[in-house]
């Protein structure tokens, strides 16, 4: 995909996140893998309303060199991609129903949510949770760095999920994965449950990995 079609990609997954209330204000920020770096959501942005051509422009190194000033959280995109070789895209959101997890108590931090439906296997795997650190501190990134060697997909603490995938459009199924099997945990709180089994799960894995 050439950079011009790349630009109105992330801006139409931009519309689409913030028009179904995945994300508010001036939360959330996409980006995107050029040959020769990156495209960045601009700092500050409300998603629902970005500009193709002021989107922000980053050189192989992560050095801004065109567009809009990039997101503050920007050093959480290069953590990733400086990790996970293949990913094309992340996105960062503050969805409500993952924040939500991201600050319950007493889950397991090395995977938060059960495996309630087999698409959250299929697109998310296992979710760790990243301890907090305030913005802006470098050991955010270091931490998110340690995570995604293994994982393409992982909850900040207190803050919200940040997933990576092969292309845009895999990173937004998985991110909308997440949200989704979050608010259904919330809503299976102090009911009976049938998650699937370890055997379902196992076999799951085995004929769809996650790629990412």
């Amino acid at each position: 995909m050439n950079e011009t079609h790349l630009r109105q990609e992330i801006c139409d997954i931009g519309a689409s996140i913030h028009g179904r209330g995945l994300t508010h204000g001036a939360t959330g920020n996409i980006s995107a893998r050029l040959d020769d770096g990156w495209l960045m959501t601009p700092t500050g942005s409300n998603l629902g309303r970005l500009d193709p051509g002021r989107l922000s422009r980053l050189d192989e190194n992560g050095k801004h060199i065109a567009g809009d000033k990039p997101t503050k959280e920007s050093f959480l995109h290069l953590a990733v991609y400086e990790q996970r070789a293949g990913s094309g895209a992340v996105v960062h959101l503050h969805a409500t129903h993952s924040v939500a997890v991201s600050v319950l108590a007493d889950l397991d931090p090395a995977d938060l949510l059960p495996p309630i439906t087999a698409y959250y296997v299929m697109r998310v795997g296992k979710l760790p949770l990243v301890p907090f650190f305030a913005p802006g501190d470098a050991k955010l990134a270091q931490a998110v760095a340690e995570t995604a060697q293994a994982h393409h997909a992982m909850l900040l603490a207190n803050h919200g999920p940040v997933v990576a995938g092969a292309d845009l459009s895999a990173a937004l199924d998985a991110t909308e994965e997440l949200e989704e099997t979050a608010r259904l945990f919330m809503l299976l709180q102090g009911q009976r449950t049938r998650y699937l089994t370890e055997e379902q799960v196992a076999s799951l894995r085995a004929a769809y990995p996650v790629q990412a």
